[in-house]
């Protein structure tokens, strides 16, 4: 069993090159009827996010989205932005492997790939 959540993020503020401090996210599950909520989070001093599931949750194969509120970040700083909210959608297939989703973000750009 993990120590730790079976999803992890991680987001960056690129644009001031410092962690993204009190980002709110929410994590779902898609089933035939729809998205299911899974689990919330805010980010930390550094920027991650790990506790958006409890250590002993069980991953499903299976498509799953992370929804970061970015608009409230950017306000907090008094920046215009362009994204209101980043939706990363990704696909578990190994329900044993550790899913660590990083975002890289900027007012007008983001960028996300498969962290370890």
């Amino acid at each position: 069993m993990s120590a730790r959540s079976p999803i992890t993020s991680h987001v960056l503020d690129t644009a001031r090159g410092c962690p993204a401090v009190g980002i709110r996210a929410k994590l779902e599950y898609k089933t035939d009827s729809g998205w299911t909520h899974l689990g919330q989070g805010t980010t930390n001093d550094d920027g991650r996010i790990a506790d958006l599931l409890p250590v002993n949750h069980e991953l499903k194969a299976g498509t799953y989205q992370l929804t970061f509120e970015t608009d409230t970040y950017f306000d907090r700083l008094s920046l215009q932005s362009f994204y209101p909210y980043v939706i990363v959608v990704f696909v578990v297939e190994n329900v044993a492997e550790h899913y660590h989703i990083p975002l890289l973000l900027s007012p007008f750009g983001y960028s996300t790939y498969r962290g370890s």
